[in-house]
């Protein structure tokens, strides 16, 4: 893939954000960067780098993907109430493709775990009525 300027600010935006921004997202922060760039400009490369392994690409989590810089195994957390995104270091279900395979016969090639609840921030915001 060659070089482009749109690309390596959507890959720095991408890595300054922890929480698995959407394109949506991305765009927003990228305007202040590049005032012109388009929204299909963010969707195409997004869509590019993910091809190319670069990136992860999250989707059935909502109505729209995410992103992950972090291309390395891991799982991640969703949080319920806010959307964001957190990644859950894979020791969490260390062997867990072996342990799958030896109790049910089938080949294991991946997996892909994500898990639901309230992230601390949430869980720290007091209500209010």
């Amino acid at each position: 893939m060659n070089y482009s300027r749109q690309r390596e600010l959507i890959l720095k935006v991408l890595k300054e954000t922890p929480i698995h921004p959407t394109a949506d997202e991305i765009y927003s922060a990228l305007k202040k960067y590049l005032p012109n760039i388009s929204l299909a400009t963010v969707y195409r490369n997004l869509n590019q780098l993910a091809l190319n392994g670069e990136i992860k690409k999250i989707e059935n989590l909502e109505t729209c993907a995410h992103f992950d810089h972090n291309i390395h195994k891991h799982h991640h957390f969703i949080c319920i109430k806010c959307n964001k995104i957190y990644d859950i270091p894979q020791e969490v279900s260390k062997d867990i493709e072996k342990k799958v395979s030896s109790l049910t016969g089938l080949q294991v090639t991946g997996h892909n775990i994500s898990f639901q609840g309230i992230c601390n921030a949430c869980q720290h915001k007091k209500t209010t009525l």
